[in-house]
Parts: structure tokens; sequence; C-alpha cells
């Protein structure tokens, strides 16, 4: 077994390099992108004999693919895959000067998700050093661009790579085991009405005044009624109205208003159900409003099978005897629509993530390195 320390030294290297997703900074600014992470993980699984490229995904982003070959002939196919990018950064850069205190890492990136890269990498590059290798068993750690905004790292792996037998998408989930995971559909409504004079507003029709209707619609009734759908572990499906914009000052009456809304859907549930269903409670109500997407790729949710057999030994490794659900979308949802099995694991707590102080205990880290080693060794 490696010694713990590796991790934490290795994942304190990696907060010092920024990476932040160019969706969170302005263009050109030098902190964004992940190619010089990208660099420090192919240093590091050179270092370590593995195989080694890059794949681009959009020119200056790639995603960083490094095997371990087994040692006979190739029958299974493991994919550790964490990404390198993170949100944003306050005002100041604090969060790339990583710091160790009070058992904890502390930096951007700390447990969304660098933690998981260092962990799944320290492990990786342990069982080629110094441990067996499998025998049957590729090991592959696709290093991904682009979680943070688009998945355009993990759709791209997915288009371009044979299904797996399974991969471990590297998320901080408290160690937890997660096999299912809601999906995201952003939509745009837009009511239409007519201008006139603030004056004279009966010789108008007020777009904001059709939307608040609606809006009351789906907060209400519409939630309400997801309420009566529910899955094991994800509980029901929900709606957000996020933003309203309507109207450009108080005299004139608002012919166009246009809300955005954020529906968080269940396994079995698609896109095209969500805006099927939403239309026929409008219509119901005899209230119009015209659609629009806010996402170019559909945000799938994710159901794998507790019972794969490397889920179930993942589990016992992991020491927990069942697995979870959480109601965020990631990159498994992509890997597993391209037909591969999909689980999230990795360590640190999702309420760190994206936080002005963002932190990971140093033993969750420790542990989840060890999980990662012992997993690795046990796969044929």
């Amino acid at each position: 077994m490696s010694s713990p320390a590796s991790s934490v030294q290795l994942l304190r290297e990696l907060i010092a390099i920024p990476s932040v997703n160019p969706a969170f900074l302005p263009e050109h600014d030098p902190r964004t992108g992940e190619a010089r992470m990208a660099e420090k993980v192919m240093e590091v699984a050179r270092q370590a004999g593995l195989e080694v490229e890059q794949q681009t995904v959009v020119p200056g982003r790639a995603n960083v693919v490094a095997r371990l070959i087994p040692r006979g002939s190739p029958k299974h196919r493991l994919v550790l895959g964490p990404h390198l990018d993170t949100v944003g950064l306050p005002a100041l850069d604090e969060l790339l000067q990583p710091r160790l205190s009070r058992g904890r890492v502390i930096g951007r990136g700390a447990c969304d998700t660098k933690g998981c890269v260092a962990t799944m990498l320290t492990a990786i590059v342990t069982v080629a050093r110094n441990g067996k290798r499998p025998t049957e068993t590729e090991i592959v750690f696709a290093g991904f661009v682009d979680e943070e905004n688009g998945q355009l790292g993990s759709r791209h792996f997915a288009q371009h790579h044979p299904p797996a037998t399974l991969a471990i998408v590297g998320e901080p989930t408290r160690l937890e085991v997660v096999t299912a995971h809601k999906g995201d559909v952003w939509l745009q409504l837009t009511t239409q009405g007519r201008s006139a004079h603030g004056a004279s507003p009966q010789l108008g029709r007020n777009a904001v005044h059709s939307m608040s209707r609606v809006v009351n619609l789906l907060e209400t009734t519409y939630r309400a009624h997801l309420r009566r759908r529910s899955h094991p572990l994800l509980g029901f499906p929900t709606i957000n109205v996020g933003s309203i914009r309507g109207g450009t000052q108080p005299n004139i009456v608002p012919d166009t208003c246009t809300i955005s809304l954020d529906r968080r859907t269940l396994p079995g549930e698609t896109e095209a159900q969500v805006r099927r269903e939403i239309s026929a409670l409008l219509r119901k109500h005899r209230l119009k409003a015209t659609f629009d997407n806010l996402r170019l790729a559909p945000c799938h949710p994710l159901e794998t099978s507790p019972q794969h057999a490397w889920v179930r030994l993942l589990c016992g490794i992991a020491g927990r005897r069942k697995t979870v659900g959480v109601h965020y979308f990631c990159d498994a949802a992509p890997l597993a629509e391209a037909g591969t099995p999909a689980v999230v694991f990795g360590p640190g707590d999702i309420a760190q993530a994206h936080t002005r102080d963002e932190w990971i205990s140093v033993a969750q880290l420790e542990r989840g390195t060890r999980i990662f080693e012992k997993f690795l060794r046990s796969l044929p």
C-alpha cells in the first residue's frame, strides 16, 4: 500500500494549478482551462509507466487518458473518471494557495474534484509501481474537461470509446457508492402581450401578468403533481423557476416576459415528456407560452444496478451495505447513456463544493486512496 500522505501532497500540488472552467471567467484569463492540470496528471502517470495520451475535445481543451495494461489479454475495462475543471474563484486567489489546517486540505477543487483526481491517480500509480496488477482488466484513468459546464469531456469520451465493464466517476460522495442521480432539464418559457402607454394600460395586454399566472401554476399545482411520483433512492422530481425577465420601465405595458426553469428528472423521464406535460398543464388552464431549450445537450438521469458484480465489490471494500442516490447530475450519465454502467464515488462532501472555503478531510482522502487501491488489486 502507498503512504496515504502521497495523495495529500498530490492534491496540494493540483490545487495550486488553476483550472477554472472558461464559463466562469472572462476570455483569455490565464487561470482558465484544464491544460496545466492535464500536464501535471500526464507527468505523474508517465513516471509510473502508464500509457498516456491527450484527446482533444475542443480547441485548447483535452481529456487526459492514462492506461494500466493488464498482465494478460484484456477482457474487462474499468474507467476511473474524475473531472479536471473547477468553478470560479472569489475576488482574491487565496483558494489557489492550498492550506492544511485542522485535518483539512483547503483550496479550490479540494473536493470537487481534485481530491478524486489525487486518490484515483495515487491508487493506479501505486498498483502500477508496487502492486500485482490485474490479469485481465485494463484500468483507464480519464481526466475529463468541462464537467462544470456542458460535460463536453465525458460526452466526447463516451462517443469515441467502446463501453467498459464499469466506470467510477469521481465526485465528493463521502465515500458512499452512488448508483442513481437525477437528470436536469433547463427550459425557457415566454409569454406574449401587447405594449401600451402606462397611462392607458387597458389598451395593452400585460405579458408579466400572464407570466405570473404561469409561475403560480408551476410552483403550486405542477409541484404538487410531481410529489406524487417517487424513486426509491431519489425521492420525487422537482421544479424551480430560477429567473424572470419582463418589461422595460414602469410606464410601458410589457409585451414579453420570459422565465427559466430547472426541472430535475427521475430515471425514465425525458425532456420531451417534461415539455409535453407542462404544455398540457398550460392548455388545461388556458395559458399560452412558447418554449426554448437552455442547453444544447440533455443532462440525463443515472440508474445503475446495485447488483452489478463490480458495484457489489466496491460496496464491500468501502464498507457500504447499500447504494444511495443523489439529486445532482455529473459525468456518470453520459457514460451510462453510451452503454457503460457507471457509479459515482469519491472522498469529500458535496456540501463543500463551490464554496468560498472549499475543503476536504485528510481522513477521507486517505481512506479513499486505500479503498481505490484495494479495489484495483481485487479486479480479475
